[in-house]
């Protein structure tokens, strides 16, 4: 029976009130710079850190025990297969995984348990490798995970993306061949928290709204570090002073490196499917007749909105996201964040992959070449060492220059990637290895430049 004319007007109005609240609810937590501390962040960040405060004390002992139950019944479910679970879309999903996720979880408990516990090699807990990344970097994911996993359906459900990418169409596609909603991505990383880009990156590859391709070229590119912490790095390097010149580099390098890396191997070899092998459809992102951009984002925004019944659907989905990321990342992040920072600490390998980079650095005229390239590679493993073992060199240039590139090589293994890898997003271990180092190679040129007009 076909609607009345009132009852379409009804409907058109909470379309319109269901798309326009939220996101800009949404809006305001997520992308939004706010003041807090004399730190610009946004909400989602502000509220992680009052919970991350409030539970201080207890914060690794709920990671860790986290982490075992995520081992437990992983490999409960992937031996046994209850039917129970295997019915259960999101259970299966979060628990029947291949054998080496499950390794990894199973590491990760192991890792957590000894670290905690403080039991075995003392390299394994102590405050430089496995202490440093349950006491200092799991909580803070946990605190993030928690609020960005339950609201944002705010940017995700409500019709948000797909107005903004419709407008943003014409600026991503030509220059960065994304989609426009990846815009949004790159906003909530560059204000917030590159976990969060991840997060929301991981949830629009699995909606199909990314291609393989687009997801890996998303994750490993536009999870930005936010402003904060690269207010962090440079006052560790002693330049604060420098920080509007120091944040125009890492801006100018990124936006270069989000040209040039996704056209290279292995990122322009990853396939433009969906993660179900489907293509995206040839009429996908074009306006159709009759339509301006804006009335186009508008009209799909609205349709997008339709579709949300109730705010426990939206609820639900919001504690699936914040379950997904705890148990299912969180473990991962334990052991591969361990095992980095492990190796860096009790081998050379990271100063001798360095050693090539010495040339170049003297080709670039920086000062102290041979100090700066034992830092360069070691950003592998967390972002942060660089920037210490660069207290010990006297140049500012080298220091300013060391410090910028820690920030735009943007992959390391005690978060950013670790998070990739426990994400659906399709990129392995050596592929983040060789994105990282195509970042180095590309970004390097683009922030000495800066130095040497700065110095």
């Amino acid at each position: 029976m076909e609607k009345t004319l009132a009852e379409q007007g009804n409907a058109s109005k909470r379309n319109l009130l269901m798309f326009v609240l939220p996101s800009l609810l949404g809006v305001l937590l997520f992308m939004t710079p706010v003041s807090y501390n004399g730190d610009l962040t946004i909400m989602i960040a502000v509220l992680a850190k009052s919970l991350q405060a409030a539970l201080a004390d207890t914060l690794p002992m709920i990671v860790t025990v986290l982490i075992c139950v995520s081992a437990v019944l992983s490999l409960l479910v992937t031996v046994f297969k209850p039917m129970a679970v295997l019915k259960n879309s999101f259970l299966n999903t979060l628990f029947n995984i291949s054998p080496v996720w499950l390794i990894s979880r199973l590491l990760g408990a192991v890792f957590v348990l000894l670290v905690y516990s403080q039991v075995g090699p003392e390299i394994l807990y102590s405050g430089d490798t496995g202490g440093l990344v349950l006491n200092d970097l799991l909580p803070v994911l946990f605190a993030v995970f928690i609020f960005a996993g339950l609201l944002l359906p705010l940017l995700l459900d409500f019709g948000l993306l797909e107005f903004v990418g419709t407008l943003l169409t014409g600026i991503m596609r030509p220059i960065f061949r994304l989609p426009g909603r990846s815009a949004v991505d790159c906003m909530a990383s560059w204000l917030g928290d590159g976990s969060v880009g991840i997060l929301l990156t991981s949830k629009q590859y699995e909606g199909l709204h990314y291609t393989q391709r687009e997801a890996a070229v998303i994750g490993t590119t536009f999870s930005a570090v936010s402003i904060t912490f690269s207010l962090v790095v440079l006052a560790q390097v002693k330049l604060e002073y420098l920080f509007l010149q120091f944040y125009l580099a890492v801006c100018l390098a990124g936006i270069v490196a989000a040209i040039v890396v996704p056209r290279l191997p292995p990122l322009c070899w990853k396939k433009d499917t969906f993660i179900n092998g489907e293509a995206r459809p040839a009429d996908y992102e074009v306006t159709p007749p009759g339509y301006s951009r804006l009335s186009h984002g508008y009209a799909l925004a609205l349709e997008r909105a339709s579709k949300v019944h109730s705010l426990g659907q939206v609820a639900r989905t919001g504690i699936h996201n914040a379950l997904d990321m705890l148990l299912g990342v969180l473990p991962v992040v334990m052991a591969f964040g361990t095992l980095a920072l492990v190796i860096a600490e009790t081998t050379p390998l990271f100063s001798w992959l360095g050693v090539p980079f010495v040339p170049l650095l003297e080709w670039l005229q920086i000062p102290e070449a041979a100090a700066a390239s034992q830092t360069i590679v070691v950003g592998f493993a967390d972002m942060f060492i660089p920037a210490i073992l660069a207290t010990s060199i006297e140049s500012d240039m080298t220091r300013f220059v060391i410090a910028a590139l820690s920030v735009t090589q943007l992959i390391y293994m005690s978060e950013v990637g670790a998070l990739l890898l426990g994400s659906k997003i399709p990129v392995n271990v050596l592929e983040l290895f060789v994105i990282f180092l195509l970042r180095t190679l590309v970004t390097l040129p683009v922030i000495a430049l800066v130095a040497h007009w700065v110095f």
